[in-house]
């Protein structure tokens, strides 16, 4: 079959779109695990188990004793009701990043909040301390 001057060609060069997608799935994986931290801490270091980080909520505290849910900052006032609303999303586990700077009364009174609100799985995130 020969092909009019004038025609339509029906087929599409898909080369360069996959191209296109492989370089955006590898900017994505590089920088999902950036993500998923959130605020930045200086964590204290521990020699411990690893844990999977599984579906829950994670609650950071900075060295200035400011509160996260997430990524979000929030006030003390409203601590159990955010936490309440995120829990209902979420499965009823927490997770804990404090800074190593944080006051210890800052951390014991978030733990004791949610302890308090009847979550019993809660689990504190440390760096792994290297091994010498």
């Amino acid at each position: 079959m020969k092909r009019d001057r004038y025609s339509s060609m029906a087929e599409i060069n898909i080369t360069n779109l996959v191209d296109v997608m492989m370089v955006l799935l590898i900017v994505f994986m590089l920088t999902a695990p950036f993500l998923q931290a959130g605020v930045r801490l200086s964590l204290p270091k521990a020699e411990a188990k690893v844990i999977e980080e599984r579906e829950g909520v994670t609650i950071s505290i900075d060295r200035e004793g400011m509160i996260f849910i997430g990524k979000e900052q929030v006030k003390w006032e409203d601590f159990a009701s955010k936490l309440r609303k995120a829990l209902e999303t979420d499965e009823p586990r927490v997770f804990l990043r404090a800074d190593k700077d944080a006051r210890y009364g800052s951390v014991m009174r978030v733990i004791a909040r949610v302890k308090m609100l009847g979550i019993e799985d809660l689990g504190l995130i440390a760096e792994q301390e290297e091994e010498r």
